[in-house]
């Protein structure tokens, strides 16, 4: 569709709806899905998704994380959506994550098959869906989720070392902040490790559970004890090591020590839980409430991550939060987006009653800001507007301009 006639069909639906709301009743026409688009751009990790629709409404979300989840969009799951009603999420969603046929192929994720980029492709068209429709009925996301809770939502920052996380809270007002220690011990396994070469299931040795513990340390000082500071692990020890890791920082009240043992195996995880008083944090690789299941039956973590971009989507993150919430366990989403995805998190955290905070990812990255419009963020908070569906739109042009040979524009 061109510019003019996208922006003319554009003016007169918002005129449309206009006039159903001076009515006081809903009289949105039916909707038809007429394409679905994915991009991949180089060197950026998240992927855009549009839904176009008959009447010229488009939704965007994004999906993350995986290899090929566009070409899966692009090829299999867009054309056989093509000629759906986009308004019918919840019916979408199922006859993708179960058995029914599209046209093109095999269902889509095979039997309630729990990861990977076919469920990464579902969570980008979902997000997608809930834009076009918040744009469809003229209200912000949190409306559809059954409205707001809280009007901002807390976010947290990622540093690597005391003196950036400091001026970082100065020049922000952030109120937490997180540091990777896995990369700390990246850094010294060659030379202070039992198996050097090796980057993953470390086994500590005292010299490097020593490191740990100074970096902790460190960023304590510099934040000083009313900044929130968050451990990030990325599964990347065994269970003994985690256990000893967590005794090391004790002393320095993390917020929560992230993802110390892999997500595969809950009674692992509840092993470390148990042996600490550090709350420990989990759910960014758990796909759909089915995943995070044991999590919670087995009180196998303190806190829960979802990532609603691969997790299965927004409504899915929101039923995750649901479940978490009768085991008394706050959700705090994996936020590695752009803007767009990160905002689309927020609507869903403003909804929910047991939210902790949403963790920011690339805070003040030009390259990630300006493929989109930017986030209301003061001091430590993002606050939702009132426009229409997330409320961030994509920067067509920067989008363009950063995208793989081969992959048609939005």
């Amino acid at each position: 569709m061109h510019r003019r006639s996208f922006l003319g069909s554009l003016l007169a639906y918002n005129a449309f709806l206009l006039d159903a709301r001076s009515q006081g009743t809903s009289r949105a026409p039916r909707l038809k899905i007429r394409e679905i688009r994915a991009v991949r751009m180089r060197d950026i990790n998240p992927r855009f998704v549009r839904v176009y629709t008959d009447q010229g409404l488009t939704g965007t979300g994004e999906t993350l994380d995986t290899i090929g989840a566009e070409d899966i969009i692009n090829r299999h799951l867009g054309p056989g959506l093509a000629g759906r009603d986009p308004l019918d999420i919840e019916g979408i969603w199922y006859d993708l994550w179960t058995w029914k046929q599209v046209p093109g192929g095999i269902p889509p994720v095979f039997m309630r098959g729990m990861g990977g980029p076919y469920l990464a492709a579902m969570s980008g068209i979902e997000m997608a869906l809930w834009d076009l429709a918040g744009k469809a009925m003229g209200v912000p996301l949190y409306r559809l989720f059954g409205g707001r809770m809280r009007n901002k939502v807390a976010v947290y920052f990622h540093s690597g070392n005391p003196k950036h996380a400091s001026d970082l809270v100065r020049s922000s007002g952030v109120r937490g902040i997180k540091t990777g220690l896995d990369s700390i011990t990246g850094q010294n396994n060659d030379k202070k490790g039992y198996d050097p070469g090796k980057n993953w299931n470390y086994t500590l040795t005292n010299p490097q559970i020593d490191e740990l513990a100074q970096h902790t340390a460190a960023m304590r000082e510099a934040l000083g004890p009313e900044v929130a500071l968050m451990l990030e692990c990325h599964t990347r020890y065994d269970t003994e090591s985690a256990i000893q890791i967590a005794k090391a920082v004790e002393p320095y009240r993390p917020t929560w020590l992230e993802e110390p043992v892999p997500a595969d195996n809950p009674e692992a995880m509840a092993k470390v839980r148990q042996a600490t008083r550090i709350p420990i944090a989990t759910g960014e690789n758990i796909y759909t409430r089915w995943g995070f299941l044991p999590y919670l039956e087995k009180q196998a973590a303190s806190i829960i991550q979802p990532d609603m971009a691969k997790a299965g989507g927004l409504w899915e993150g929101r039923k995750i939060a649901a479940m978490a919430e009768v085991y008394h366990i706050p959700i705090a989403p994996h936020g590695v987006a752009t803007t767009l995805g990160k905002v689309a998190y927020a609507h869903v955290c403003a909804t929910v009653p047991n939210f902790m905070i949403l963790e920011w990812a690339h805070f003040g990255s030009k390259p990630i800001d300006a493929l989109t419009t930017p986030a209301n963020y003061k001091a430590g908070f993002v606050e939702l507007s009132e426009a229409p569906g997330i409320g961030v739109e994509v920067n067509v042009d920067a989008v363009k301009e950063r995208l793989e040979p081969g992959i048609q524009a939005l």
